[in-house]
């Protein structure tokens, strides 16, 4: 758009590492096992799949850790996890990542939420779900709480990605809010339904299209229906921005007083778009933090989504095949 140069984005992009970004959320394993299908079997009219590889990722918040990490923001993690061997190795995953993770709370009374995709010919055969659906005990919340209000000064941002597994509690998002209002800071929201009512005086809101037109209450079905859920949504949340996500159809960004701006989507082609709302969230956390506008941290965004699609499983976009993406190459 306008002003927003390749040689502008690419400059960006190198500033992006280093941002220090405080992620709080839900966190997940994600398990991904490999394989290929050559025969249905005898026992049920299901595929067959011969495993070839599996390997371990964090999931959810995790994720948006890690697309910070590839990016070279430096992450510190909130979140609270099961004391078990999933919330060990995902542990481990993130400390991989360069994460600190001194801000998850390990508990006795719950398990790590673990999600195995079983992937054959770039296509998602099955998904297993592990969680449990009993909320994290009062004194982990409070502790976390307590933990993410002590750091949120030492960071450049925060995000919260909210999964609707718990960790992201009224309590948090009301104290998140109050201390806004006593000194601004940046803070991005990836938002759930069962906290719509809760968010509040956020720079910047995340819906997809289904979480904008339920939270507005509004269906979206034109660009007139799209604009009402947008000026709705910076209302009732307070935000200084509303960016929703549209599938094939890009981002649309909203600000108050403003026109909505409409980006087309990059995306070249899509395999998997597991996990492309967390890419979109960390660069523009990451952007932001960095000093980008709204406009260029969008277009940043946009082209960070379109790489990841290509990919399969919960991927992430290095700062190199960022910058090469916006320099048109």
């Amino acid at each position: 758009m306008r002003g927003v140069t390749g040689r502008r984005l690419a400059a960006l992009v190198r500033r992006l590492r280093g941002v220090r970004v405080l992620v709080v959320g839900d966190l997940m394993l994600d398990q991904f096992v490999w394989g290929r299908v050559e025969r249905i079997s005898p026992e049920a009219p299901v595929p067959v799949v011969h495993v070839i590889d599996e390997d371990l990722r964090p999931g959810g918040a995790g994720n948006v850790v890690s697309n910070v990490a590839a990016l070279g923001g430096r992450a510190l993690v909130g979140g609270i996890v099961g004391r078990d061997a999933a919330g060990a190795r995902l542990l481990a995953a993130l400390a991989d990542r360069g994460a600190t993770t001194e801000g998850v709370i390990r508990v006795t009374d719950g398990a790590t939420t673990q999600k195995t995709r079983i992937i054959a010919h770039h296509q998602q055969v099955v998904r297993l779900d592990r969680e449990d659906s009993r909320v994290p005990e009062g004194g982990a919340a409070r502790r976390l709480r307590d933990w993410v209000l002590a750091h949120l000064r030492r960071v450049d941002v925060v995000v919260v990605s909210d999964y609707a597994k718990g960790t992201v509690t009224p309590a948090l998002l009301d104290a998140l809010a109050d201390a806004h209002a006593r000194r601004p800071f940046l803070w991005v929201v990836d938002p759930k339904s069962a906290n719509f009512a809760h968010y509040r005086r956020v720079s910047l809101v995340k819906p997809n299209r289904e979480e904008a037109a339920a939270a507005s209450g509004i269906a979206i079905t034109d660009a007139d229906s799209l604009r009402a859920a947008g000026t709705r949504l910076l209302e009732r949340w307070e935000a200084e921005a509303v960016l929703i996500s549209r599938g094939e159809d890009g981002l649309a960004l909203f600000r108050r007083g403003r026109a909505a701006q409409h980006f087309p989507t990059v995306a070249r082609e899509i395999f998997d778009v597991t996990g492309a709302g967390d890419t979109v969230v960390a660069t523009c956390a990451l952007a932001l933090g960095a000093g980008a506008s709204l406009e260029e941290a969008t277009v940043l965004a946009n082209h960070a989504a379109g790489l990841v699609v290509a990919k399969v499983g919960t991927a992430t976009v290095t700062a190199a095949e960022l910058a090469a993406t916006v320099r048109g190459e």
